[in-house]
């Protein structure tokens, strides 16, 4: 019983921090504690002469150490914490689970190219755009940026909101910090290329199936917030459920399309297709149509249905956490 009401009241003062203050740069993060063992460990393993399956096992002996490294640090964190008193057990818990959202740091990095494309500085679109994608910005025009933009805030609605909430539901910080450990493993090392391909197996597969079940409930909700926007001549719940259906796996990934889908469908745009990663053009299919040109204002839109979506999840993680104490105690 008191674990399950520390845990809703640990989720609902996490979700508030994270919408109050975001992620402040130069604080210690436990992500990029996590990426930066990350990349400790690939220098120390990856090497270019191994054999495909001497890198995919490499990569799955990373895995394995940096889910222990977190998941012990976490436990061994919360376990002296809630020793010493339940109010700073409650504290460190509640610090985790606000580090593990990103739903307002997302919003600020993507309104930055907003901001960036509404002054009609595209060198400093493409800088602000690169902190948030994976892909090779040189190339990006006007358009090619508020794609990039408002595909990475479609996904992440996914993997960065709904996901780690989904998580600290089921196991409090620990399975929120278990999600982000490989959320972050998959976005440094998951890459289909040939530097990657073997080392990074591992990793992009277990994050294929983490984020199996958060990323359909998160495209459900985000279909559901469309319903809920305003003006609606702007958001199309119906064309969402449309391009959801028919596009959800137009994807490497079985997950990413999810929201990208749905957001495509809401906002009536074509995203996704070809892109450059490393030096080299990866083809991709295209997710959504074409029925208007992308424009800088689609990246406030889909911070819209970011944040619809992120209350919603919070809502029905909340909801299930008091059905379990009515449950407990009827």
């Amino acid at each position: 019983m008191t674990v399950i009401a520390n845990r809703s009241l640990c989720l609902l003062i996490g979700f508030v921090l994270d919408l109050l203050l975001g992620d402040p740069h130069g604080l210690p993060h436990p992500v990029r504690g996590i990426g930066a063992l990350v990349g400790a460990l690939e220098r120390r393993l990856l090497r270019t002469r191994d054999s495909g399956r001497m890198k995919r096992v490499k990569g799955a002996v990373m895995v394995f150490i940096v889910l222990a490294a977190a998941g012990g640090l976490t436990v061994l964190l919360l376990t002296i914490a809630y020793r010493m008193h339940r109010g700073l057990g409650l504290a460190a818990e509640s610090l985790l689970c606000y580090q593990l959202l990103a739903v307002k740091s997302l919003r600020t990095e993507s309104m930055d190219v907003y901001r960036a494309l509404r002054d009609g500085d595209i060198e400093r679109a493409r800088r602000a755009v690169s902190m948030i994608v994976g892909r090779d910005t040189e190339r990006l025009d006007t358009a090619g940026i508020a794609r990039a933009a408002v595909e990475t805030v479609a996904e992440n609605t996914s993997d960065g909101v709904a996901a780690p909430l989904f998580y600290l539901t089921l196991g409090g910080a620990l399975g929120g910090m278990f999600c982000k450990a490989v959320n972050t493993m998959d976005s440094m090392v998951g890459y289909k290329n040939d530097t990657y391909r073997d080392f990074g197996r591992c990793a992009a597969k277990l994050d294929d199936a983490v984020n199996f079940l958060p990323s359909r409930i998160a495209a459900v909700l985000m279909i559901v917030t469309a319903a809920l926007c305003k003006p609606k001549s702007r958001y199309s719940a119906r064309n969402a459920l449309r391009i959801f259906r028919r596009d959800r796996y137009r994807h490497a990934s079985p997950n990413s399309a999810q929201t990208e889908s749905v957001c495509a469908g809401a906002l009536g745009l074509k995203l996704a297709g070809d892109a450059w990663y490393f030096g080299r053009k990866v083809e991709k299919p295209w997710i959504g149509d074409d029925t208007r040109p992308i424009e800088p204002e689609d990246i406030p839109r889909a911070n819209r249905l970011l944040y619809g979506t992120a209350f919603l999840m919070w809502i029905l993680c909340e909801g299930v956490l008091a059905a379990v104490l009515g449950v407990i105690l009827p």
